[in-house]
């Protein structure tokens, strides 16, 4: 009877060891791991490895050690923000002391909405436009953009000078969508249109006035590569007098003065 007893005790005793074995075991395991194609998951992950060296693991943008800002926060970047930063290449920016310029952008479709998505969960900053620019009306996109965008990208789109050594782009290669962007987030030195000041119809307009620029109906002749009213000008006086003195010099070699003096 004891040796049964005792037979039973050490059974009892391994099955509550293999018991607690698991259970421990169970309490280490990590969690379920993020799925591979989970969009929060990529963004913050893209975030971290090419965003977060100059605008912060957190988005609340960063300084160097000589409290210099290295990078400023995205909360308020916004859908709108991000979207326009990535699509026209402009981040991730190689040094945060130039001016960022239009490049191939660095992420694919499917990366940029990821992180676009992350960005715009930092804070609350403008959504990105939801607009058919086909739909948008041309006339008043027109006068809006002569009114608004002309002073610093000039009439044509070419863009222009601005304060600081800084430039407003030219919009030759901007998509609907990154001018509606634009208009929204205002980056650099442009201002913030929000939907208070113009309607996301508008904005539909002034993205299909953009697109026209690009590819216009030239029918007053010779574009001369749409710079402007000024060069344009000054070419037209440049050629109307050379052809002036030409003119004058070819009839001087006509004059009868000219044939009595050789005779």
């Amino acid at each position: 009877m004891t040796d049964r007893r005792l037979s039973a005790r050490r059974v009892s005793g391994w099955v509550a060891f293999a018991i607690a074995v698991v259970a421990v075991t169970a309490t280490l395991q990590p969690g379920p791991a993020p799925a591979a194609d989970d969009p929060s998951a990529n963004g913050r992950r893209l975030y971290l490895l090419g965003c977060s060296s100059c605008h912060g693991e957190d988005g609340a943008g960063l300084r160097t050690p000589d409290g210099e800002l290295r990078g400023p926060s995205l909360r308020e970047s916004g859908e709108a923000g991000a979207y326009y930063e990535l699509s026209t290449g402009r981040m991730p920016l190689a040094n945060s002391e130039q001016q960022p310029q239009r490049k191939r952008p660095a992420y694919d479709e499917k990366d940029q909405a990821a992180l676009v998505a992350y960005v715009a969960s930092l804070g609350d900053g403008p959504r990105l436009p939801r607009l058919d620019p086909q739909t948008g009306p041309l006339a008043v996109g027109g006068e809006l953009f002569r009114a608004n965008c002309a002073p610093c990208h000039s009439a044509t789109g070419a863009g222009g000078a601005l304060s600081y050594g800084r430039a407003a782009p030219h919009l030759q290669d901007s998509t609907a969508l990154e001018v509606a962007a634009a208009v929204r987030a205002g980056p650099g030195q442009m201002p913030v249109f929000g939907p208070g000041v113009l309607s996301d119809e508008e904005v539909a307009g002034i993205a299909r006035y953009v697109r026209y620029l690009q590819d216009p109906d030239d029918r007053g002749g010779l574009p001369i590569g749409r710079t402007g009213p000024v060069p344009e000008g000054a070419v037209a006086w440049f050629f109307g007098i050379g052809a002036f003195l030409a003119a004058v010099a070819w009839i001087g070699t006509r004059s009868p003065a000219r044939e009595v003096h050789r005779g």
